[in-house]
């Protein structure tokens, strides 16, 4: 029992840590997740997947939820991501099946790299002129801070779906390509691209989830711990995202991510 309870208290701090570096940086909170799964449980990879994919909705919904109180969410573009995110993530929780553990240590290892460079040295200027605009956008949030930008939306939607695609293969949210996309290449703000892809993910992250339960691929008694721990986490991330720039955060955090990818390759 004593063992039980301490197993739970990991699960549920593992959520919670997730739930708030995923809700700050937009990214989802599986590239904390999955790492903490694999060194402490011997299970495969398909079911660290499906597992960490479903606590990533419950993630998503906390955030989501925080972020709309803000009224940082733009609901019509995240809408029109999804639409292709949805299939993409459909097709990536089939594939999932099919990995080996150690493909699957060094593709996530890989992953966490680039993640990690991504917060080490990410450009805060947009591209110019990189496509011409579909559609313009525009709304004030609840600070009276008023938001307008265009963006292309047919590039937006091909890479949701590459974004639905990586979220359900490796259990990750998929922000990781699809924040960059929208603040360097769709000229979204970083507070509402990072908002906004919460929405997103949450909305691809269901069908996900349901696709990776039809294929038995979730541990719902370790999620029962994590989810809670997760969604308390994207409250907390979401509030801090609105008030402190965290940059000195992300830095550790992107540092400690590349010791993990670097002992996940070599595993």
């Amino acid at each position: 029992m004593e063992i039980l309870s301490l197993d739970s208290l990991w699960l549920f701090l593992i959520g919670t840590l997730a739930g708030f570096t995923g809700s700050i940086v937009g990214l989802g909170g599986g590239f904390i997740m999955i790492p903490f799964l694999i060194y402490l449980y011997d299970y495969q990879p398909e079911l660290i997947i499906g597992t960490s994919m479903a606590v990533l909705f419950i993630n998503s919904i906390s955030s989501t939820i925080a972020y709309s109180k803000q009224k940082k969410v733009d609901f019509q573009s995240g809408a029109w991501f999804a639409l292709l995110m949805v299939p993409g993530s459909i097709i990536g929780a089939i594939l999932a099946e099919s990995f080996t553990s150690k493909v699957f240590y060094v593709v996530f290892g890989l992953f966490l790299m680039s993640i990690s460079i991504f917060l080490l040295f990410k450009p805060t200027k947009p591209a110019r002129n990189f496509l011409s605009p579909t559609v313009t956008r525009e709304f004030t949030d609840a600070t009276g801070t008023l938001h307008k930008y265009s963006f292309h939306r047919g590039f937006g939607m091909s890479v949701s779906f590459v974004t639905g695609f990586l979220s359900s293969l490796l259990g990750i949210g998929g922000g990781s390509i699809l924040v960059p996309t929208m603040v360097l290449l769709l000229t979204f703000p970083p507070h509402i691209a990072t908002a906004t892809s919460m929405f997103a993910i949450m909305l691809s992250a269901f069908v996900g989830t349901i696709s990776h339960i039809v294929l038995g691929n979730v541990l719902w008694l370790k999620a029962l711990f994590l989810a809670p721990g997760a969604f308390l986490g994207g409250q907390l991330g979401a509030r801090v995202a609105a008030r402190l720039p965290a940059k000195t955060l992300l830095r550790i955090l992107a540092v400690t991510l590349i010791l993990v990818a670097i002992r996940l390759i070599f595993k």
